[in-house]
């Protein structure tokens, strides 16, 4: 916010956070589970590669300022980042059902309650903005009697913690996985985030309309905000943070106030960073039981893939096209074949070996592929249908 105050004269009110959309990465890398930390070195590796993530968007933000989106949109079409971020979200599947596994009472009790919220609470004002908030507090509470909340670390826990902060490595064996796999990601979150862009500058325009005030366009800012996404996915990757994108929930929210302030924006984000030294509120969040999480991710990861195929309804993509059909089997299969029978890594390249020792990820291979083929396409224009 305060960058692009700075540096175009105007704050772009969007509200930045960690993204799902990273998690099946995240997960490959450090093996992590539910309630157990992963080590530093693992956390570290993971680094490295949001770090190349913030790079990349800095890098396609400066593309785009220079050659235009349409340029990048043939590159990067909606049939490659809607299979994409169906992908991801399909992958995440298996996680969702373990952690459910730990109590499917509560599970799903947790998962009916958070999609009839979702569907009737709907354009309710701002607790229609709440749906899995209030799901998880009903599965939180639903799960007391079943004995899996446990209130001893709110009570240990001390009132200011400092947060733990881990510094990235390039040095391990995972090194490289890391940096491909999770940088590829970008390939869902920056058409997320560009359309965060567009919807926050048609309510921006339309309320300066009425107020008969210049129109802001910030539409026209879609490189300069994924510049300032990559400059802030390359701050978390060095300090231990997630990469992140741009909230649409907010946006929403926003739209009901009519408030679209940068400084209340700026302020909601120095709040938020003081929350993260609340010990007793971060041992509130790790009384949550897993079966609640289980149920909440159900809905969510399944959130997550439908997404990439709603990218490609609105974008009108048409799979009776060989080439199009072609390009979305492949990130399909690879994508969500090889991540979950190789969650590791497959397909090993004798002369890689050094730097992906379990095999080519398979969600940022799929990801490549698929532009690829596209790109082949392009060059030599296949007969028309």
């Amino acid at each position: 916010l305060l960058l692009s105050k700075w540096r175009v004269g105007k704050f772009i009110p969007l509200f930045y956070g960690s993204s799902f959309s990273y998690l099946t990465a995240y997960l490959a890398i450090t093996n992590a589970e539910w309630g157990v930390p992963a080590s530093d070195e693992l956390i570290s590796t993971m680094q490295a590669g949001i770090l190349a993530t913030g790079v990349l968007n800095i890098l396609v933000g400066l593309l785009i300022k220079w050659v235009g989106k349409d340029a990048l949109d043939k590159v990067l079409p909606p049939v490659v980042t809607g299979s994409v971020a169906a992908v991801i979200g399909i992958g995440l599947g298996f996680a969702a059902l373990d952690m459910a596994g730990a109590n499917w009472t509560v599970a799903l009790i947790t998962l009916l309650v958070t999609i009839l919220f979702s569907v009737y609470l709907r354009n309710k004002g701002f607790i229609g903005m709440l749906p899995i908030l209030l799901g998880a507090i009903v599965g939180y509470l639903v799960s007391m009697p079943f004995g899996l909340v446990n209130f001893d670390p709110v009570g240990a826990a001390s009132w200011f913690v400092v947060p733990h902060i881990t510094f990235p490595s390039f040095s391990g064996s995972m090194a490289a996985t890391a940096i491909f796999s999770i940088a590829i990601m970008a390939i869902a979150t920056i058409p997320e985030s560009t359309a965060h862009l567009y919807q926050i500058s048609l309510y921006v325009d339309r309320t300066a309309e009425e107020m008969g005030r210049e129109k802001y366009e910030l539409d026209k800012l879609i490189g300069f905000n994924l510049i300032l996404d990559g400059i802030g996915d390359f701050i978390n990757g060095m300090l231990g943070g997630c990469a992140g994108t741009n909230y649409g929930e907010n946006n929403s929210l926003m739209a009901i106030t009519r408030n679209y302030s940068g400084p209340v924006l700026v302020a909601a984000g120095v709040i938020s960073i003081l929350l993260g030294f609340i010990g007793k509120l971060e041992a509130l969040v790790g009384t949550v039981p897993i079966a609640v999480s289980g149920g909440l991710a159900i809905y969510l990861f399944g959130v997550i893939g439908m997404q990439g195929v709603a990218l490609m309804v609105e974008n009108k993509v048409n799979l009776f096209k060989a080439q199009t059909l072609a390009v979305g089997a492949i990130i399909m299969i690879i994508g969500i074949g090889g991540n979950i029978g190789y969650p590791g890594g497959f397909l090993p390249i004798p002369f890689l070996t050094g730097l992906f020792p379990n095999g080519l990820p398979a969600i940022a291979t799929a990801a490549v592929l698929g532009i690829l083929v596209n790109a082949i396409f392009l060059i030599f224009k296949p007969p028309q249908d």
